[in-house]
């Protein structure tokens, strides 16, 4: 230490200010002075209080004495609720208009009244039963599955504004008979819910596509190669169906047909009145208008029986009504 040139007194009155020891500045022989008092931390002494425990009072037992165990009961959500957003909110018919009372979905949905209106109750009568819609026949995913096997067909072929008797403006078609999961139980359903007993529907289903400008004009469907029940399932755009009576124009009956439902026309009303799909610039159910886009029909036929009656009114008006109908045209590569 006296290398430094320093004497041991004055190192050890430096070592002593500095707070390192207890001994006097004139060295360590002599006598102690007390110990200077700590430094102070230049931070707020309101920030050195001392933290809280990180320990947690220990979790109640949510057991109830005696030993029973309590379970969790999901809750069921009440008629005509459905889940949305978090929220259970009330459903609202489709297109968020009140069209009457719901039909439920599935073969053993009701026809909904609220999507047929007549001329006359009179007209009403006499179709009740013979013309009517099933609101939600197929549910959102067997629509869009159905979509799904459709359009690499339809998407090959153009859309036609001539028809070879006139009856269908703006449109492409085909008949397929092989189908995926989903379609095999629509049409199956299809076939319980519309069909008679012992008249099942044709194997062959007809596949209509509708161009937003296209609309099908009033006829009736040839006697030779359709039975006594037409059934068609609507998928994309809704649309409005009219019958009109073949002998009195001023009776007649609409449908709405909404997509994902099911209309049926049996009887009088398949064969005794005309039925059409009206264009976009006519589309109105009552006062309510209906804008027309792209709709996809899937319509089911049976066959014709030996004893089917005559349709009443001018062969012009018929699909099929002559001897010289042309076959469907059929696909290039049929599946």
């Amino acid at each position: 230490m006296g290398g430094f040139g320093l004497p041991w007194g004055s190192m050890g009155g430096l070592w002593c200010s500095l707070g390192g020891c207890g001994a006097p500045r004139g060295g360590f022989g002599g006598r102690r002075s007390p110990s200077p008092p700590p430094l102070r931390s230049a931070v707020a002494p309101q920030y050195h209080a001392r933290r809280p425990s990180s320990r947690r009072a220990p979790r109640q037992s949510s057991r109830p004495q005696g030993g029973a165990v309590l379970r969790r009961v999901p809750l069921r959500p009440a008629p005509g609720m459905h889940r949305a957003g978090g929220l259970w909110r009330r459903r609202r018919p489709g297109n968020g208009a009140a069209l009457g009372t719901g039909a439920g979905t599935g073969p053993g949905a009701e026809a909904d009244p609220g999507l047929v209106r007549a001329s006359s109750p009179e007209v009403e009568r006499r179709l009740r039963g013979l013309a009517s819609v099933r609101r939600d026949f197929l549910n959102p995913g067997e629509a869009a599955e159905l979509l799904r096997e459709l359009e690499p067909v339809l998407g090959r072929r153009p859309y036609q504004f001539d028809h070879w008797d006139g009856a269908i403006c703006g449109y492409r078609e085909t008949e397929r008979g092989r189908w995926g999961g989903a379609g095999r139980a629509v049409l199956g359903r299809v076939a319980a819910a519309a069909f008679p007993p012992g008249r099942p529907p044709l194997p062959l289903v007809h596949v209509l596509d509708l161009h937003p400008r296209g609309h099908v004009r009033p006829h009736v469907d040839s006697v030779k190669f359709c039975g006594c029940t037409i059934a068609g399932v609507s998928l994309l755009s809704p649309s409005v169906m009219r019958l009109v009576s073949c002998r009195a124009p001023g009776q007649w009956l609409e449908l709405l047909l909404e997509p994902r439902s099911l209309y049926v026309l049996r009887g009088a009303a398949r064969y005794d009145f005309t039925h059409e799909i009206l264009q976009d610039k006519e589309s109105f159910f009552g006062g309510r208008r209906v804008p027309r886009g792209r709709r996809l029909a899937l319509i089911c036929r049976n066959a014709p029986h030996d004893t089917t009656p005559e349709p009443v009114g001018d062969s012009s008006a018929f699909i099929g009504g002559t001897d010289t109908q042309p076959p469907l045209p059929q696909p290039p590569n049929k599946q």
